[in-house]
């Protein structure tokens, strides 16, 4: 499996893997077994509760074919409107964790849905699906043809991204920041800042807490004045800050 990056609005790198063949078909094979429980309802509504043989046996073959495609429509735009309607997630990707993603990581649009959809005539229903589970084989992102028409791929939910393996924090609408200098950070300065202060608050190490103090002030041109907050908090207020100015600015 490959991974992708899906960039945050504060520019940080979160790593997704890209499903894998088998996750893919059995989200296909789940996908199939609820147009199969379909097509059973709609047998049995029509052909048993409401008793239509005989109506169905009085139409010409072209108004009979008609109108079971009208009952049986839902089962062939299925996975079109759940993918559109539920962020690129079938059923069956819902229960194996996956979804679709453009690979540059923005949401896909209802174009790149719809272009996958119809690429399934190729991918999946020529010669058993060999041609999608070929080119998702050999593609460098799992693509198969869907996907590389579109720019989109399918990714695992499974490896979720706790915040705390990024530099973001979860701030209040009306959080007040203390120390402006800190636009002066890099993404990466404020991520290595964070996970070093991750690691010493854990093993409560600090001299390592201290040093960050430290190096923090010296590069921020400070004073040595922590605003009356403890060392631990002015590294999280550091990060917090660092957090709401950086997306003041790309918003």
């Amino acid at each position: 499996m490959s991974q992708i990056a899906i960039t945050t609005s504060q520019n940080v790198n979160i790593f997704f893997s890209t499903a894998s063949v088998g996750e893919r078909i059995l989200a296909f094979i789940i996908d199939i077994l609820v147009k199969v429980l379909y097509l059973i309802f709609v047998y049995l509504a029509v052909f048993h509760y409401f008793n239509l043989y005989a109506y169905f046996e009085s139409l010409d073959r072209f108004s009979a074919i008609a109108l079971f495609l009208m009952f049986t429509f839902p089962i062939y735009i299925d996975t079109l409107l759940w993918e559109i309607f539920s962020g690129g997630q079938t059923l069956g990707k819902k229960i194996m964790k996956i979804r679709v993603v453009k690979i540059d990581g923005y949401q896909a649009h209802i174009s790149d849905y719809f272009l996958r959809w119809v690429m399934r005539l190729v991918d999946i229903y020529t010669n058993s699906g060999m041609v999608g589970i070929c080119a998702m084989i050999l593609s460098k992102n799992g693509q198969r043809l869907g996907d590389i028409a579109t720019g989109t791929t399918v990714i695992s939910l499974k490896n979720k991204v706790n915040i705390s393996h990024t530099i973001l924090e979860n701030i209040n609408e009306d959080y007040v920041p203390i120390f402006p200098q800190v636009i002066a950070f890099s993404d990466n300065d404020m991520r290595i800042i964070k996970d070093q202060f991750l690691k010493a608050s854990q093993q409560k190490d600090q001299k390592i807490i201290e040093k960050l103090v430290t190096k923090i002030q010296s590069v921020l041109g400070m004073n040595g004045d922590l605003k009356g907050l403890s060392k631990k908090q002015f590294i999280e207020t550091i990060i917090k800050d660092y957090n709401f100015y950086t997306g003041k600015e790309v918003a």
